[in-house]
C-alpha cells in the first residue's frame, strides 16, 4: 500500500504530526483508539470521514517509519 496518498505531515495541521488526508486525525490518535481496546468497527463508526483504507495507511505508515528506525546508520531502505 501507498500511504503516502493517505498520510500527510504538513506543519501548518496539527503541528506537522502524520495525519489522515483531509482529517486534523493523527496516525497516532489512531493506534491510541486501537490499543485503549476499540476495533476497527469502533474506529470507523466513530469516525466516519474514515475509512478501512485509511486505517490500514496508518498500519503502512508506523511500519515504514519502524523499517527505517531500525535500519543501522550506513544503510538505506529499499521500497
Amino acid at each position: 500500500m501507498d500511504y503516502q496518498e493517505r498520510i500527510i505531515i504538513d506543519s501548518r495541521v496539527r503541528s506537522g504530526k502524520p495525519c489522515i488526508r483531509g482529517t486534523r486525525i493523527t496516525v497516532i490518535d489512531v493506534f491510541d483508539y486501537l490499543g485503549g481496546g476499540m476495533t476497527i468497527s469502533e474506529v470507523l463508526d466513530d469516525f466516519p470521514d474514515l475509512t478501512l483504507i485509511d486505517i490500514q495507511a496508518c498500519f503502512a505508515f508506523a511500519a515504514d517509519r519502524d523499517r527505517r528506525l531500525a535500519l543501522p546508520a550506513n544503510e538505506t531502505a529499499v521500497r
